[in-house]
């Protein structure tokens, strides 16, 4: 097990993943990580993720794509918080596993979302699509 808490572990996945992102242009990346937390906690997370995904046309290279997959990377990740451990898509484990499972990652998505949109702000700039 790891000596880190998982703060500390939530903050270094997310710092990871906008390290990716640094130096190159991601159009309105930073506005949406800013924006998703309010939108999961409206609609929920199920509801959420589908609209990225929806809005990037499933292509995980544009802003909302990256921003679900910089999600599906942590909450399906090899953490051992991760809700959903190993899952290869986000979208179907979160409509077949448990609702207990479901809620566990509704709340590690907004916990982890706090350090990502903090690492962004901080390292990207922002753009228009």
């Amino acid at each position: 097990m790891s000596r880190q808490s998982l703060a500390q572990r939530r903050a270094k996945d997310a710092l990871a993943c906008v390290e990716k992102h640094t130096g190159q242009f991601y159009g309105k990346y930073v506005s949406y990580v800013e924006a998703l937390p309010a939108t999961i906690l409206m609609n929920g997370l199920g509801q959420a993720c589908a609209t990225l995904l929806s809005k990037a046309e499933g292509k995980l290279t544009e802003p909302h794509g990256l921003l679900y997959a910089d999600l599906q990377g942590w909450l399906c990740g090899h953490d051992a918080a991760a809700p959903y451990p190993k899952a290869p898509n986000l979208m179907k484990a979160i409509v077949e596993k448990e609702q207990r499972d479901y809620l566990h990652a509704q709340a590690e998505a907004l916990e982890y979302l706090v350090w990502l949109k903090k690492f962004a702000n901080a390292y990207l700039e922002s753009g228009n699509d």
